[in-house]
């Protein structure tokens, strides 16, 4: 009986000894949360127009763009806050120089303008925009205009 009871705490010992090494090796697996005090980094800061605050409303969408495809050209009725997170895009607001925008990059767009050119800069590679809708009110995110209206560029 002494035997059995042995080999029994001798088991559990074991056992024990065996969890605990194993416990200690996931726990030097895992990753140490960062000290750097880069680790979080704003990518913009703008003002944004006054909103009713009892309708605010935030929608977040992913865009994809194959290679060379654009959009046509479009108005948001809200503002938008971009971000490329694959590839490069061309944008063009109505009233204001074409900019480029690489992955990494954000932008703000003040509601109602006239998005002339948006399209993906590369004719071989895809790109994907996050678009960050804040609206007051309730109204499309997108309204196609007609090409006339951009000055057919």
């Amino acid at each position: 009986m002494l035997n059995k009871n042995l080999v029994r705490q001798s088991a559990v010992l074991i056992a024990a000894f065996l969890l605990l090494v194993g416990c200690l090796l996931i726990q030097a697996q895992s990753p140490k949360p960062s000290t750097r005090k880069d680790r979080a980094r704003v990518l913009l800061a703008t003002p944004i127009p006054a909103l009713d605050g009892a309708h605010v409303k935030t929608t977040l969408v992913e865009v994809n763009y194959g290679p060379g495809e654009a959009s046509p050209p479009h108005t948001h009725p809200c503002a938008v806050i971009g971000y490329v997170a694959e590839g490069s895009l061309r944008m063009r607001v109505e009233g204001q120089p074409e900019k480029l925008y690489s992955v990494g990059e954000s932008f703000y767009e003040a509601p109602n303008g006239v998005h002339a050119v948006s399209a993906n800069a590369s004719a071989t590679q895809p790109a994907k925009l996050i678009a960050w809708f804040v609206c007051d009110h309730d109204a499309p995110l997108s309204v196609n205009v007609p090409a006339s209206h951009t000055g057919g560029n």
